[in-house]
């Protein structure tokens, strides 16, 4: 095992030598001088109200402005671990507004930046740490960099009205077939938003995760997703990482209602 790993050592890349971090925009050096005044902007913390309007921002084309509304919260009040969860937020509504119509492959460029986020949200949960910081800044500027991928964005699906009975377990029959992405967000958002039991949602996310063919990526998304959701509870905006999960694990769902071939 590790005589694999020179190799992937050796040829890895860092962020600062890909053509998309410094073109158009110089993020590295934006990067840079934000990371200095990271220490600067620290104040008393408590008190910052400011989550939804961060989140707005990571979500725009303005990583200049994403680097000052964050510096910006610190100065109010929040901390890391309120900072490292907007953005972490901000990831995964980048794949619960990923349109289909997009290269199959590029499921897994959004996945990437939320599991980062989601890790680095880790990190700040001890002393605070210049290098926690740096990770989650990190993060927010790949947020930026998958807005393509949102273009045009899928609509999150509406909380409709909907019996709770057996409503997880429809997830499964769903997952049966292939290209039900937007169908198991609207499944999801429907169970949460009748008053659905959400440990019966994620025990059936972990179920559909069991039967498919599940690999490295779909075991990192519901589990990502699952942290995030158990990070919001009792808030508005626990449902959406759930809706990612299932919208990615639909997206690499076996289809089940072919016939057998011939042997």
């Amino acid at each position: 095992m590790l005589a694999s790993l020179p190799a992937q050592l050796a040829f890895a890349e860092r962020m600062e030598e890909a053509n998309a971090w410094r073109n158009p925009v110089d993020l590295v050096s934006l990067l840079n001088d934000a990371f200095e005044r990271c220490p600067r902007h620290r104040r008393a913390r408590g008190g910052w109200d400011g989550r939804a309007e961060l989140v707005e921002t990571l979500l725009s084309d303005e990583p200049a402005g994403s680097s000052r509304r964050w510096l910006a919260a610190l100065r109010e009040g929040a901390t890391e671990v309120e900072l490292a969860s907007a953005v972490a937020f901000a990831a995964a509504t980048r794949i619960a507004r990923f349109p289909t119509s997009n290269e199959f492959g590029d499921w897994d460029t959004a996945l990437h930046t939320f599991t980062f986020a989601t890790r680095s949200s880790r990190g700040c949960g001890g002393r605070p740490r210049l290098s926690s910081c740096a990770a989650v800044l990190d993060a927010a500027m790949s947020v930026y960099l998958d807005r393509f991928l949102n273009v045009p964005a899928t609509r999150l699906p509406r909380r409709r009205r909907a019996p709770t009975q057996t409503r997880a377990h429809e997830l499964r029959d769903l997952l049966d077939r292939q290209q039900q992405v937007d169908e198991a967000g609207q499944l999801v958002a429907s169970y949460l938003g009748a008053g659905g039991d959400p440990d019966r949602l994620v025990a059936a996310l972990g179920a559909c995760l069991l039967r498919e063919d599940r690999n490295f990526h779909t075991n990192q998304c519901v589990e990502a997703g699952v942290r995030q959701h158990e990070l919001l509870s009792g808030t508005d905006e626990a449902g959406l990482p759930l809706i990612a999960a299932a919208r990615y694990l639909a997206a690499h769902a076996s289809d089940r209602t072919l016939p057998a071939p011939d042997v």
